[in-house]
């Protein structure tokens, strides 16, 4: 089985040549504006908009906890907004982090990343203002991805 490669840089700009899929985790709210998005959005705008396109569509099509939508940003870019937080804030319900969700999520991601013999490339989803444990996702990436043969690199800010 393949290992997670653990390097420091910025996921935006994912290293190694082919084929990358960038996961980050959304909120099921629709909200866009804090955490890793405001870097995704300062080197693309299509991810923004096509989340929130979805969100506000949501009444006639998949948007929900564990959804993935996909948008290609460049030729061999793909960003995969997956929908794995319940809401924004801490709460009397916990954290926002849905690890149910994000394994879901983390599902269609190895399909789509098979399909396009693509690496995936991500920070530590679901670990910043989600408010989740590095610890549950881990072995997350290990069963959906390293498992089916998908390179995994995650990238430390700093």
């Amino acid at each position: 089985m393949t290992e997670i490669t653990y390097v420091r840089g910025d996921a935006t700009a994912p290293q190694g040549k082919g084929v990358k899929v960038i996961a980050h985790v959304c909120n099921d709210l629709g909200g866009w504006g804090k955490g890793f998005v405001l870097a995704v959005s300062r080197r693309w705008p299509e991810p923004e908009t096509e989340y929130r396109r979805w969100h506000r569509e949501r009444a006639a099509n998949d948007f929900g906890l564990g959804a993935v939508r996909f948008v290609q940003v460049t030729p061999f870019i793909w960003v995969a907004n997956m929908v794995g937080q319940r809401g924004m804030r801490r709460g009397s319900k916990g954290v926002p982090v849905r690890y149910e969700a994000i394994d879901t999520a983390l599902g269609a991601v190895a399909d789509r990343a098979a399909g396009l013999a693509a690496s995936v490339h991500m920070p530590r989803i679901g670990c910043g203002l989600a408010g989740g444990k590095w610890s549950r996702i881990e072995p997350l990436l290990e069963r959906r991805l390293l498992s089916r043969g998908i390179g995994v690199t995650v990238y430390d800010q700093g």
